[in-house]
């Protein structure tokens, strides 16, 4: 999907990059806001405040932060996901605005296509682990954000030869990826834990 929204594509599709990239980015923090703020007010149910309940929950956070590494690093298997992927239809069925919202809500949303990372899993349990709507919708936002910031590699894309190259960039940069969502999956497990262990 990320290589459809580039100002080659817009281009073709009489459309214009600029607005297209603002209303995806946009669509994928209001998608991440509302995935938070649903997470934030489930976690309202856990009783977060009780001080014997609080160290639980930080060492529940530490185990799944723990289990996505291994996730990401291949130990176990991949975690269950939706096969849906957003209509790419839409790229020609309506105007660029409209699909670039479309699309940034369903990804933003993190739970509405398929997830291929557990970090996406995490998020939502971290927007769920601050236990009130508010917070959750502030980890959502930025979820949505890093979510979106990709498109802007797309912006020199005005060729196809730019393109293939672009794509082949994506690919290799593949790898290094994962292991930056591994480190930050490893940092809110040893940040969780170190909190536990500190009392």
């Amino acid at each position: 999907m990320l290589t459809s929204i580039t100002p080659l594509g817009e281009r073709g599709r009489a459309g214009r990059w600029p607005l297209t990239t603002t209303a995806y980015v946009l669509g994928s923090m209001l998608g991440g806001a509302a995935v938070g703020t649903l997470a934030g007010t489930l976690g309202l149910l856990l009783p977060l405040e009780s001080a014997r309940v609080a160290p639980a929950a930080l060492v529940l956070l530490a185990a799944a932060a723990a289990a996505a590494v291994l996730v990401e690093a291949g130990l176990l298997p991949p975690l269950p996901t939706v096969r849906r992927q957003v209509d790419e239809d839409w790229l020609h069925r309506y105007r660029g605005w409209v699909y670039g919202v479309g699309f940034g809500v369903q990804l933003g949303f993190a739970l509405a296509t398929i997830v291929t990372s557990p970090t996406v899993y995490l998020t939502v349990a971290l927007a769920a682990f601050t236990g009130t709507p508010a917070a959750g919708a502030t980890v959502g936002v930025a979820f949505g954000l890093a979510r979106a910031v990709p498109v802007l590699a797309m912006r020199r894309v005005t060729s196809g030869h730019r393109l293939a190259v672009s794509a082949q960039r994506l690919q290799t940069l593949a790898p290094a990826g994962r292991v930056l969502a591994g480190a930050g999956l490893l940092t809110v497990a040893v940040t969780s834990a170190a909190r536990v262990a500190g009392g």
